[in-house]
């Protein structure tokens, strides 16, 4: 009898294991990465990392209208944001014009798109 005994607390045990490495918050195991759609320090009480300036935080692009979040402020081409004026908006960035000097506002600030040259394929399973 002492058999059965031990499996039912060795069963036990390991569904408490299981249950206890579940209940690790997933935040723990995941990389911190900034949100670009985290709202403004102004209205959740943090600033964000990128505060030093304005932030683009989100863009909307498609066929009707173009719009981007800047700071917590949405714009169009043409808008004023600050003093400067949103001369284009794309899918990864805004430019403002403030008089002569040019600014690029990036949704990825540390993120660059690079080509990659063409070469033999390769598996890289192996």
């Amino acid at each position: 009898m002492a058999e059965p005994v031990s499996r039912i607390a060795t069963a036990r045990l390991m569904s408490c294991f299981m249950l206890a490495t579940l209940m690790v918050p997933v935040s723990t195991m995941a990389e911190t990465l900034s949100d670009p759609t985290r709202p403004p320090g102004s209205l959740d009480g943090t600033m964000p990392p990128f505060s030093a300036g304005p932030a683009l935080q989100s863009v909307l692009v498609s066929p009707r209208r173009t719009i981007a979040i800047i700071s917590g402020k949405t714009v169009q081409v043409g808008d004023k944001f600050g003093d400067a004026v949103v001369v284009r908006i794309t899918e990864r960035e805004v430019i403002l014009r403030s008089g002569r000097r040019m600014q690029t506002l990036k949704l990825f600030p540390g993120v660059e798109k690079r080509r990659i040259p063409a070469g033999p394929t390769r598996n890289l399973g192996q």
